[in-house]
């Protein structure tokens, strides 16, 4: 399994906080001014970000699950909320890795492996980790490091963050060979005053977001356990930062004296994605339907009950998987998660128009609702509505341009339909955030030659064309 490290692997945490009475008291953050935007300016660091992404779309494997994507971009923003990220436009990327970690990258960039909510036992603990990354992109420890270092030139830190994308998410052994070297040698491995500081900061803000102050050190002793449990090969974000007993008393230590009165710890949507998870990573059906009735039989919460419902789903089994996931909606009558499950296991039990009826029900009540929206462009597509399901993604690109799976969903529309030059034009989109260039130039190729006598859109796929070219040469050096 890979472990994939960019800025901070969360297993390292170290805190000093110094925390008085029943509340967080006003964070005193450095003056970063003018001399860190002079090292690497915002635009920069979105550039240096752009670039990140496209290394990490064609190399990483992602979780493509719209449910789980919803609920993890809507707690990173109101969790931005209670940070001092000024720039609150942030690129969600959930890895398909179930290691513990996660990162933040500059541009906004903030990436979650699988693993991180396996091992998180509640939303409290899981919000401490993306405090922490939010931390360090507030604090713009990246530019900061810049600014220390020899060489603050943006184009040496286009190249150093591109090798260190294709090192720490590629399986080439060569590759990973070059990233310790760089990471001890550049501006991506940051020192213990910046760890302390985003320590600091992302514990204020987890406090100050209704969290209980507890789930920090929570968090580090489920991460101790991981190291006990690795035994003598211990992943290697643990080698390289090993995380001291000490840190984990000072966690506690600094939620001491803070009131744990009416603080949240966690949320039935989070349980809920945990289940999603744990279904996701069983391979074998049979296995996690016998998982999910051991659990079941110990303790019959709802999340367990979804993870059966999940499970019956997985096993071909609709009838048990509906009925279990009734039972749930009977509680939580309008629960978004819940019901776009149902519909999703309609859509997988062919019966279209029961899953039609409540897609619409749930999206009057929520407008555009990504997930609800998704579900809905997949049924009217198995009903050969094309048009209908077409109209429906190309709606939600409007807010989610650089969205690769909505880009391969409306290709796989569009080939549906016969609408082969749209096929074509929306797989170059897809190859294009990828970062495969080459790709999209064939595809827009195929595209062109279809065209005839259409200016309008030759005009349009040629005008791409040129610019893809650019870039391909751009690249070679040309």
């Amino acid at each position: 399994m890979k472990n994939y490290f960019f800025y901070i692997p969360l297993i390292f945490i170290s805190l000093s906080l110094n925390a008085k009475d029943d509340q967080i008291s006003e964070l005193s953050l450095p003056e970063l001014g003018d001399r860190v935007s002079g090292a690497v300016s915002s635009s920069e660091e979105k550039a240096i970000g752009e670039m990140f992404l496209k290394q990490v779309y064609s190399q990483a494997p992602l979780i493509s699950d719209p449910i789980l994507f919803e609920y993890t971009e809507h707690l990173i923003y109101r969790l931005s909320e209670y940070s001092q990220v000024k720039d609150r436009y942030f690129t969600i990327l959930l890895i398909d890795d179930s290691s513990l970690n996660a990162f933040a990258a500059p541009g906004g960039i903030i990436g979650i492996n699988g693993g991180l909510f396996l091992n998180s036992d509640n939303e409290g603990q899981f919000s401490s980790v993306l405090a922490h990354e939010l931390a360090h992109l507030s604090q713009r420890h990246f530019a900061r490091n810049v600014l220390k270092s020899q060489d603050s030139n943006l184009a040496s830190a286009l190249v150093m963050v591109s090798s260190i994308a294709i090192a720490l998410i590629s399986n080439n052994p060569n590759a990973m060979a070059v990233g310790p070297a760089i990471l001890q040698s550049q501006s991506l491995r940051y020192s213990r005053l910046f760890e302390k500081e985003a320590d600091r900061v992302g514990f204020a803000n987890l406090v100050n977001a209704g969290y209980n102050p507890n789930s920090m050190g929570e968090m580090f002793e489920n991460m101790n356990e991981i190291r006990r449990l690795s035994g003598d090969l211990p992943p290697e974000f643990l080698l390289t930062h090993p995380l001291s007993s000490s840190r984990i008393s000072d966690a506690f230590n600094a939620a001491e004296n803070l009131s744990k009165d009416g603080t949240k710890q966690d949320s039935l949507e989070f349980s809920l994605m945990k289940a999603r998870l744990e279904i996701y990573y069983e391979s074998i059906p049979s296995n996690a339907l016998r998982l999910f009735q051991s659990k079941v039989k110990k303790d019959s919460s709802d999340a367990n009950i979804y993870g059966l419902a999940l499970a019956y789903e997985k096993n071909n089994n609709y009838l048990e998987s509906l009925s279990l996931i009734d039972s749930l909606i009977k509680t939580y009558p309008k629960n978004l998660v819940i019901n776009n499950t149902k519909i999703d296991i309609l859509l997988e039990a062919e019966r279209y128009e029961e899953a039609l009826n409540l897609v619409n029900e749930f999206l009057e009540i929520s407008p555009k609702n990504y997930p609800l929206s998704v579900s809905k462009s997949k049924i009217l597509l198995s009903m050969s509505k094309f048009f209908e399901s077409e109209e429906i993604i190309r709606d939600q690109l409007l807010r989610k341009n650089n969205n690769p799976d909505l880009w391969f969903l409306l290709s796989e529309i569009q080939r549906s339909s016969k609408n082969i030059i749209g096929y074509h034009q929306s797989r170059a989109e897809y190859f294009i955030l990828l970062g495969q260039n080459q790709r999209a130039l064939n595809q827009l190729e195929y595209a062109l030659k279809l065209t005839q006598n259409n200016f309008q859109v030759s005009e349009t796929i040629m005008t791409k064309i040129i610019d893809i070219k650019k870039e391909l040469n751009k690249s070679r050096g040309l």
